[in-house]
């Protein structure tokens, strides 16, 4: 049953603060954990970095031999102003259509969690209430982007042993390419991907959009970024993450959407992501650059680009893996192995 977590965001300005606040990873759990693996029946290291994952759960759960009895996952669903622009070639109501999909059971999202043990639930947020062209002002109010914060966040079940996220949203790699420009500079074109299928012309206009947008909000908190240029889902995430860290649950990000998204709390404290993993490395172009940028190797490289959470739900069947192999195998003692 799912325990509400009562994890609540006051003000923008105060994110900067939290890591200060927030548990941090047990080092002696970790440590109790890397001896376990250099004990067990393989040459130390052998298993790459299975063990590093397992010595990673370790710390953020506290234990020396920790266990995934629950995985939550959570999509996030907004629309966003900025499709005025004509950023996407699909209009906003697949966001909703595709919400529906979801709850029906017929989403990649949810084969990938029932075969890897994942509970899913999808949070549409406001979806007839786009936020606003962030061309011509902020995308949303300080009062909106809170809402959407402590609405991620009260979605996070406090029971817990690993959180999996995701997005949909019509417009939103735009929204995920214009965070990374801000937060982390370059240009434009560095960022931008075809995301649901832009032709040479929609890429023009999502360069443009950008562009634009950057420009209009530049000299911005990265709070502030978030609510300038970011979406509902966008700031749930965070909400999410943020959540996560205070119940001690480890979080698998999805590709660049999702990762752009929690890039907003890696820019105000880089500690606001240490309990996080990236599922996996996104084939939009922009995802391996914005993985440079916040010192993260993702799970996995499976040249997908669908979001939905699909890539952090296939990394949580490794990431299960490698707690079997870290509390199933035996130590050399047990086996009556000689160590040599």
């Amino acid at each position: 049953m799912m325990t509400e977590n009562t994890f609540q965001i006051g003000a923008l300005a105060a994110i900067a603060g939290l890591a200060a606040t927030l548990p941090q990873a047990d080092s002696a759990a970790a440590d109790a954990a890397r001896a376990r693996q250099n004990s067990l029946t393989k040459p130390p290291g052998s298993l790459g970095r299975l063990e590093d994952l397992a010595c990673f759960m370790a710390a953020w759960r506290g234990t020396a031999r920790p266990e995934i009895t629950r995985a939550q996952a959570i999509v996030f669903a907004g629309n966003h102003g900025i499709c005025a622009q004509r950023v996407n070639p699909f209009p906003q109501e697949v966001t909703a259509q595709m919400v529906l999909n979801f709850q029906a059971g017929g989403a990649a999202i949810n084969q990938l969690c029932r075969v890897n043990g994942a509970d899913l639930s999808v949070i549409a947020l406001d979806l007839d209430n786009p936020t606003a062209d962030f061309t011509t002002g902020p995308a949303m109010t300080e009062a909106e982007t809170l809402d959407a914060l402590n609405r991620g966040a009260a979605a996070v079940d406090k029971t817990a042993d690993v959180l999996i996220l995701g997005e949909m949203g019509i417009g939103n790699s735009t929204v995920a390419a214009a965070l990374a420009m801000a937060l982390f500079g370059g240009s434009a074109v560095d960022w931008v991907g075809p995301g649901t299928g832009s032709d040479a012309e929609g890429m023009a206009r999502k360069v443009r959009a950008i562009e634009t947008g950057v420009l209009r909000h530049s000299g911005l908190t990265p709070a502030r970024v978030l609510a300038a240029l970011g979406g509902r889902e966008q700031a749930a995430i965070c909400g999410a993450v943020l959540a996560a860290r205070a119940a001690r649950i480890p979080v698998i990000l999805d590709g660049f959407i999702c990762t752009a998204a929690a890039s907003v709390l890696y820019a105000a404290d880089p500690a606001l992501l240490d309990h996080c993993l990236v599922g996996h490395c996104s084939a939009e172009p922009g995802h391996r650059k914005l993985l440079t940028a916040l010192n993260k190797r993702a799970v996995l490289e499976f040249d997908m680009r669908l979001g939905e959470g699909s890539g952090a739900a296939l990394a949580l069947g490794i990431l299960r893996s490698a707690l079997a192999c870290h509390n199933g195998m035996a130590t050399f003692g047990e086996a009556g192995v000689s160590e040599g």
